[in-house]
């Protein structure tokens, strides 16, 4: 494990692995890299980038200093680059996907972007995903992963099969980021995807519902130079055997 410095003094942490152009791999709410949906994909893309997996403020072995703004984020990947020393792609999961394009956004050394079901809302800053925020800071532990997911709309039989798993209690761990991450889609507008000038591409799952899909598509519609694929797979998630020569063969 290393360390970098984000601008406000929060140390990050993360792994690198690999040989060739760097790549950081940004997780999606709830998930760092002991407690991640990222690893297999990790362990495939590394015979062709240079991978970078970290932790994400507030989670695993990342620190946290209050208080929290989408900005805090982009400084984060800022020190990333900086650490790759060369301009990186980025690939997003879910809400990391908004990381990703906020940092895109804010003129970072981004030079592409892959970006797995970004959930980007049609209302942008909503009353609905300010009164989401604000139910996320009221609540802790179980009580806030719950409500999460069940409004994210993860499946009953999915949310069901998670209780009293380690990934569970993993996500129980870092209950307090999940307000982040719809702070973070607050502030994820149309005006912001319009400033996002690296080719983007964005990815959906074939198993999903149409809400995740077409978000996706919209996203895609939106970014300035953006091509929109459906992929074989589960609600929310494609095999990494799958995922791995579709980002290669764009990253290249």
């Amino acid at each position: 494990m290393s360390v970098v410095t984000s601008r406000d003094g929060t140390h990050i942490a993360y792994e690198r692995a690999g040989s060739g152009p760097p790549l950081v791999l940004i997780d999606a709410a709830g998930h760092f890299r002991a407690n991640s949906a990222l690893g297999e994909l990790a362990d495939l893309l590394t015979g062709d980038f240079t991978v970078y997996r970290y932790d994400r403020r507030g989670r695993g072995e990342s620190g946290d200093t209050p208080s929290y703004a989408p900005a805090r984020e982009v400084e984060d990947i800022a020190a990333l680059v900086a650490a790759a020393g060369a301009p990186v792609a980025l690939y997003g999961y879910s809400s990391g996907c908004l990381v990703a394009l906020h940092a895109a956004a804010a003129g970072l050394d981004v030079r592409r972007l892959v970006l797995l079901e970004p959930p980007i809302g049609s209302a942008e800053g909503s009353a609905t995903q300010r009164a989401f925020t604000a139910k996320l800071r009221e609540l802790s532990g179980e009580d806030a992963v719950t409500y999460f997911l069940t409004e994210i709309g993860v499946p009953d039989e999915l949310l069901a099969g998670m209780r009293g798993t380690p990934h569970w209690q993993a996500m129980v761990s870092v209950a307090h980021t999940l307000a982040y991450d719809s702070e973070l889609s607050e502030a994820t507008t149309s005006a912001l995807l319009s400033r996002v000038t690296a080719p983007a591409l964005v990815l959906a799952s074939s198993g999903s519902g149409g809400e995740l899909t077409g978000m996706a598509a919209s996203a895609a519609a939106a970014l300035p130079h953006a091509v929109h694929r459906s992929l074989a797979g589960e609600w929310h998630s494609v095999p990494a055997t799958a995922l791995a020569p579709v980002v290669t063969d764009f990253l290249r």
